[in-house]
């Protein structure tokens, strides 16, 4: 079988026209990808994930990329605009949606929502999806992810209503004490007055998103938009018969989720139950 590179989208970012940039001058050169590193003392697999715009460099290897190829500083350039963009291409456009939206709707499967997260528990819901990248990175899009929420704090912020499958309640994220703050983070968060959050519990049983994440953005003067999202991938929904489908199930879901206050009783059983297992202080 002929190995085939994975197609990137360089009008679609910054870190995608980095990624092919980088495979089109060593293919005009006529380098296989081991041999660049080999030229560059680099590591081979990191920078097959650098070419497939699956992260970024945090170090030198723009400035090699250009002694290299002789490009006069066009990697050094678009390494800086890559740096501003956090996040990877396929999330992007949900973030700049979330920005514009007036009302959010979302429901969660098996996380805490990016909206919701404390800063504790993004790094390591970050980090498991993410083994080999640097820190740096991970702690770039940490920062990123946190700084997203301050659209909750806006003088007009977006009417955000949060759905979460109890297994977000119940599945460890880093350690007990984490999965604590968080819960408490979820019941201070629900008492603003745009903001709903509701559980489904496990006994309300099979609905047509489990495996997945569903969020609809209702932007200023413009059609429904749905997000779905998985563990590795994210699609925007803009066909108005498939948007209709996914809203209907959104409202099944909030339908059969419990109360705002059953809710919120739920996360506090969570709360005690994550206090009980952090091991005695001796």
């Amino acid at each position: 079988m002929t190995f085939q590179p994975q197609g990137l989208e360089p009008g679609r970012s910054a870190r995608d026209l980095f990624g092919e940039r980088i495979r089109y001058y060593r293919e005009m050169q006529g380098l296989s990808l081991r041999r660049l590193a080999d030229v560059l003392n680099y590591s081979k697999s990191q920078l097959a994930r650098y070419e497939r715009a699956e992260s970024l460099p945090y170090d030198d290897l723009p400035a090699k990329l250009d002694a290299c190829f002789g490009t006069g500083g066009l990697f050094a350039s678009l390494y800086e605009l890559a740096l501003q963009e956090p996040f990877p291409g396929k999330y992007r456009l949900a973030t700049e949606l979330a920005k514009q939206a007036k009302v959010i709707r979302q429901y969660m499967c098996s996380t805490v929502p990016g909206l919701l997260q404390t800063r504790e528990l993004a790094a390591p819901s970050l980090r498991c999806g993410r083994p080999h990248a640097p820190d740096a990175e991970i702690e770039a899009m940490v920062k990123a992810r946190i700084d997203r929420q301050e659209l909750l704090n806006a003088p007009k912020p977006p009417r955000c209503w949060f759905v979460l499958d109890e297994a977000v309640l119940r599945r460890r994220i880093g350690s007990p004490e984490v999965m604590r703050r968080q819960m408490l983070s979820l019941i201070e968060r629900g008492t603003a007055p745009h903001v709903t959050i509701q559980v489904l519990p496990y006994d309300a049983g099979e609905h047509a998103e489990m495996g997945g994440s569903l969020t609809l953005y209702t932007l200023p003067d413009e059609p429904l938009v749905a997000y779905l999202e998985g563990s590795r991938s994210g699609s925007i929904i803009e066909n108005p018969d498939h948007v209709a489908e996914l809203e209907e199930s959104y409202d099944l879901i909030r339908a059969m989720a419990l109360s705002p206050r059953d809710s919120e009783a739920l996360i506090r059983e969570a709360m005690e139950d994550w206090t009980a297992c952090e091991p005695p202080r001796i």
